[in-house]
């Protein structure tokens, strides 16, 4: 057997944003039809997507950059989330605490940088049951430092195999891309019973075959291009990334229903905000690099 290298979310509409100033609000009315906002998204896809393929490409230290940046801004977003608004000094320590992490792990320091991580969790864990007042708080912060940190620095350490690395991220992105693409198509066009109407009404069962058919055949696709020739373990492989990949975007639906928000935030138009676009990939970058790890090498041996 070859050895093997291995952004759409829901929303709810009764949700409410994160208002940029301050607490959580009720979102303004927006004389919008359906047809400019898919307009919106669609030039906002057009903008983002050729700077994140070239951070991609060049590698480091442009894409650990652009991971830091990134990393930061969901620290700002998550923060903003749990505590209605507000982001603060500990907002800044804490996406400080994030950004050290990925400079360690892209100066290739990964002892180091899963050592900051696993101190910072267990920090806001202690918090969490030492604290007055501000418990449920600090866990959820002790979360958030899993939920960005873990992915974002696997995905630093996917990268840094090179050419074989770049492409493994290119394959990464689309299978996502397309794994997403797939199932708002199929849940549109069949319909049908709903995947989890408790956490995102929007998703259904053919939605999710979809998914999983539409990222099995990126994986045939890559096969073709590495000339690697396994078809069927590329494709099944591309199809449990995909498949995970809609668990994260459930995780995400969760959190948001949790906190009664539509958005993230406002970053991106049309879009919401960073964790709105990346909350598939997140899953997906944990299982690419599981699967790396299993194999002891790269995901794909591209030709």
């Amino acid at each position: 057997m070859p050895r093997f290298r291995i952004f759409l979310s829901e929303t709810d509409a009764t949700a409410r944003p994160v208002d940029s100033t301050g607490p959580v609000s009720d979102p303004p009315i927006v004389p919008a039809t359906g047809g400019s906002q898919v307009t919106l998204r669609v030039v906002a896809a057009l903008v983002m997507i050729p700077p994140v393929l070239a951070c991609i490409y060049f590698g480091y230290p442009v894409f650990s950059i652009f991971v830091a940046v990134i990393v930061a801004l969901m620290a700002w977003e998550w923060r903003r989330i749990i505590d209605g608004g507000a982001f603060g000094a500990k907002g800044v320590v804490f996406a400080l605490a994030l950004v050290a992490v990925m400079v360690a792990g892209s100066l290739s320091q990964y002892l180091i940088a899963y050592s900051l991580l696993a101190a910072f969790a267990v920090f806001y864990l202690a918090k969490s049951v030492f604290s007055d007042g501000a418990g449920t708080r600090s866990l959820w912060m002790s979360f958030g430092t899993l939920y960005i940190g873990l992915p974002t620095l696997a995905l630093i350490w996917l990268r840094g195999d090179d050419i074989d690395g770049r492409n493994t991220i290119y394959w990464l992105f689309v299978l996502v891309w397309a794994a997403d693409t797939g199932a708002y198509v199929a849940g549109r066009l069949i319909g049908g019973a709903k995947l989890a109407p408790a956490v995102s009404p929007n998703k259904t069962w053919a939605g999710l075959a979809g998914c999983v058919v539409s990222a099995a055949l990126v994986g045939v696709g890559v096969a073709y291009l590495s000339k690697s020739g396994d078809y069927v373990v590329l494709a099944g492989l591309s199809a449990l990334i995909g498949l995970v990949s809609q668990g994260g975007d459930l995780v995400e639906s969760a959190i948001k229903r949790h906190f009664d928000i539509k958005d993230s935030s406002q970053l991106i138009p049309g879009h919401g905000g960073i964790f709105d676009r990346v909350d598939a990939l997140l899953a997906a970058i944990l299982v690419a690099a599981l699967i790396k790890f299993s194999y002891g090498d790269s995901i794909i041996q591209w030709s």
